[in-house]
């Protein structure tokens, strides 16, 4: 990294009311989480779904649930697990801190369905998980439009096959199968409403700004949804950004910041400048 432009981003977390994070798959990688970058990540994180020679956008499909019900929850089974198991690291804390400096606080888009705001302290009404979150349930056909927590449910997996051991949680409203509340490939059963009210929350917050940040941590362009999120408040509201990704840290403007680096490492360098 480049020590002026560590300068130049520590210098827009000062000037900033608001800070928003954004954060990508990316962001997970320093607390231990995979980051799936096309089959062979996947697979090296699901050997059992190498060996099958199938795909993320097939495993993580409405479709599987209906047809193989103990391999998609044995899928998203682990991956519960894992998140519920893994520390958030601590760049978290340092984003905390800075928002909290600032004079409208700190709000979160993220992709990720990990949880892993919450669980690092960030108010979760200022939290816009865009593809749902994987510690909440809803029905699979869907018989209605209800969500609920998926505190109560404990999978037991076989990691090494990717397959769900004991019951699959269920519906209490029609006692059919439950399914993550997660927008997967090829969904057209996703119940939107609690990430929608989270969205409309967020872009209440944004509209008291005058100087928002955006950082921007591991978010790829792949599945550009967090990219498009950052943008939006650069173009639309005058913000400024500062891109925290190792492989991707382009940025279009010479007012922002690009730092090729792991979201943890970059955080930390600004953090002892401030």
């Amino acid at each position: 990294m480049n020590p002026a432009d560590l300068e130049r981003a520590a210098a827009l977390v000062q000037q900033a009311d608001l800070l928003v994070v954004a954060a990508g798959a990316g962001m997970g990688v320093d607390s231990g989480l995979p980051d799936f970058r096309g089959n062979q990540g996947f697979w090296q994180a699901y050997p059992a779904l190498g060996r099958a020679r199938m795909e993320f956008t097939s495993v993580a499909s409405p479709s599987t649930f209906h047809d193989d019900p103990a391999l998609a929850w044995g899928f998203y089974g682990h991956r519960l697990n894992l998140y519920r198991a893994t520390v958030p690291h601590a760049g978290f804390a340092l984003l905390r801190k800075w928002g909290e400096r600032m004079e409208h606080g700190v709000g979160v888009f993220t992709s990720n369905v990990d949880g892993h705001f919450q669980a690092a302290g960030f108010d979760p009404q200022r939290i816009y998980e865009c593809h749902g979150s994987i510690h909440h349930l809803q029905c699979l056909e869907p018989c209605g439009a209800d969500i609920w927590s998926a505190d109560d449910y404990t999978p037991q997996v076989d990691n090494d096959a990717c397959r769900l051991l004991n019951a699959a949680p269920t519906c209490p409203h029609c006692g059919g199968m439950a399914r993550p509340n997660i927008l997967m490939f090829g969904d057209w059963g996703w119940i939107e409403q609690r990430s929608a009210a989270q969205e409309r929350r967020l872009h209440a917050l944004l509209r008291k700004a005058q100087r928002p940040l955006v950082i921007e941590l591991g978010a790829g362009t792949a599945i550009p949804s967090v990219r498009h999120f950052g943008h939006s408040v650069v173009q639309q509201l005058g913000g400024r950004m500062v891109r925290i990704n190792p492989r991707e840290p382009q940025v279009a403007s010479p007012h922002d910041v690009g730092l090729a680096s792991g979201a943890f490492a970059a955080l930390a360098a600004i953090d002892a400048l401030l």
